[in-house]
């Protein structure tokens, strides 16, 4: 992606004849990089996230709130990956506006791309911060079940911190 920018900014500033592609593919990257990289960034704890109430109950009191917490989530992830199947339906209908799919390499004619590929990301995206949430319910589920169990996913961090 950045080197997709970088090489418009070169044509339009420094060749000052900018390309027709290279924003909607740096965008189409950039949906696509975003939704692989959520659920890992989900699965860690890297949102951005108030933990200081839930620290303030107990153990127990928290493990409950949070629970609550991640079944809200993953109702919302649900409507959410609904509204992005439907969404993909509407990009079958249009092409893209300036990125071809270079068929002239095999002797026939450049063909647009379809939007849908680009709005593929936002379902796939959710679908798996749907698997990552439902990863955190049963860890919670297990923690407020046994709470002497300590589940380390990862075995360079003490803990899993959500």
């Amino acid at each position: 992606m950045v080197m997709v920018i970088l090489l418009q900014v070169f044509f339009r500033y420094v060749l000052n004849n900018a390309l027709p592609w290279p924003d909607e593919v740096a965008r189409f990257l950039m949906l696509w990089m975003t939704a692989l990289i959520a659920p890992s960034a989900y699965r860690w704890g890297g949102f951005v996230s108030i933990d200081m109430i839930i620290g303030s109950f107990t153990k127990l009191i928290g493990n409950l709130i949070s629970l609550l917490l991640l079944m809200l989530s993953f109702f919302i992830l649900v409507i959410s990956f609904k509204l992005g199947l439907d969404h993909i339906k509407v990009g079958w209908i249009f092409n893209s506006s300036s990125i071809k799919i270079p068929l002239f390499i095999i002797g026939e004619q450049s063909k647009p791309l379809k939007l849908a590929w680009m709005y593929m990301s936002l379902p796939i995206g959710i679908f798996l911060l749907i698997l990552v949430n439902l990863e955190l319910i049963l860890i919670r589920v297990i923690s407020i079940c046994d709470p002497l169990l300590n589940i380390k996913p990862d075995p360079d961090k003490e803990s899993l911190e959500v």
